[in-house]
């Protein structure tokens, strides 16, 4: 197991996006979408309050937190990371796109940049995803990725799991 803090955050890229870390200047691009336990951020001192905890969590091993780049921009489309779990060789992963950019493979990118970091660099043996039962893009997109329906949840979420048994994912 490779946990956070890493000695250089890193950054992950492909040709579309760019996933780096979440800067304080960032943070008023990223109140519509800046949650911490499932709680929504509701002002720019709000949200930059919950980018403290992100960061906190990361220095104490228990998460990481990328901003999502459109690298033919440079503009933040939006955020994911993993969040829980993985001093058990697991993660949440878990995140979260600006409504303009929803549905032009943002996420499906970062996914997948996020998923082969989880496997092959922090060295989990599963990742989860919780989303809600409406929400028929992140089901698809879950679904795309190979990860298997595990449980419905209270409040109309379900679980979602990727077992390194079971990925066929190719980055």
């Amino acid at each position: 197991m490779n946990l956070p803090p890493y000695t250089t955050f890193p950054t992950l890229k492909d040709e579309k996006i760019s996933l780096r870390d979440v800067t304080e200047t960032d943070i008023e691009a990223l109140v519509a979408i800046s949650f911490y336990n499932a709680i929504k951020a509701t002002s720019v001192k709000n949200a930059a309050e919950m980018q403290a905890k992100i960061d906190k969590d990361y220095v104490d091993g228990n998460s990481i937190h990328w901003c999502i780049i459109d690298k033919q921009t440079n503009k933040i489309v939006g955020t994911c990371g993993y969040y829980r779990g993985l001093d058990k060789a697991e993660g949440e992963l878990g995140c979260i796109l600006l409504p303009q950019y929803r549905g032009k493979g943002y996420m499906s990118c970062a996914m997948l940049l996020a998923i082969e970091f989880g496997l092959n660099t922090i060295g989990l043996k599963r990742i989860l995803a919780i989303t809600n039962q409406k929400n028929d893009k992140a089901i698809k997109l879950l679904e795309r990725l190979n990860f298997i329906k595990k449980a419905a949840l209270e409040d109309n979420e379900i679980e979602y799991e990727l077992r390194t048994n079971n990925t066929a994912i190719t980055t």
